[in-house]
């Protein structure tokens, strides 16, 4: 999806078309490359049909909006992270597994968890991971549809990523724990 977009001088170019207005016999425009970075967070792809789901969905969405990103030059960074540690969890400044974020901001606006009995049964405790509330409704994994908006919304509309004091939420802080104790009471030890 690697796509150069150019960007020409007012005097010579169409920037509703990309292209010159009128035969040069050199190049008037600077081919500048336009990045879309998206990063997916989760906690394990093996067991929690949630984060896979999510993995799906957003690999869909990237597939769906792909002709549409190539026309408008942007190639798209995936970063897909495995917080496997409460370091990690910490350097991403997770909230809630799993999460989407495009250009460093959160799709969902509002954070909803709900009951994770995959992530549950990992960590031997009880979790509570991201719901998705996408219409007035509650999701489990985020709609395709939902993570599509997301991407044409950081295009469209961009914020500034606003950093705030980060403080490992309790319900990781316990996932952690629960990954911990079992690691440390596994038989391959």
């Amino acid at each position: 999806m690697k796509i150069t977009n150019s960007i020409k001088p007012e005097s010579c170019c169409s920037s509703a078309q990309n292209t010159c207005c009128e035969p040069k016999t050199e190049p008037c425009c600077t081919k500048v490359e336009k990045i879309l970075s998206i990063d997916f967070l989760y906690l394990d792809l093996d067991t929690c049909e949630r984060c896979k789901t999510s993995d799906e969905a957003l690999r869909e969405a990237l597939d769906s909006l792909s002709s549409v990103l190539d026309s408008l030059g942007y190639r798209v960074e995936l970063k897909t992270v495995n917080i496997s540690s409460r370091e990690l969890a910490i350097e991403y400044r997770l909230v809630s597994s799993p999460t989407i974020r495009v250009n460093g901001i959160d799709i969902c606006r509002e954070l909803v968890e709900s009951e994770c009995v995959d992530c549950g049964d990992l960590c031997g405790d009880s979790v509570d991971c991201r719901a998705f509330i996408y219409k007035g409704e509650k999701y489990e994994q985020p709609p395709v549809s939902m993570i599509m908006e997301g991407i044409l919304k950081a295009i469209y509309k961009p914020q500034s990523v606003v950093e705030e004091p980060y403080i490992l939420p309790k319900n990781l802080e316990r996932f952690f724990a629960g990954i911990d104790k079992n690691r440390n009471n596994s038989c391959y030890n």
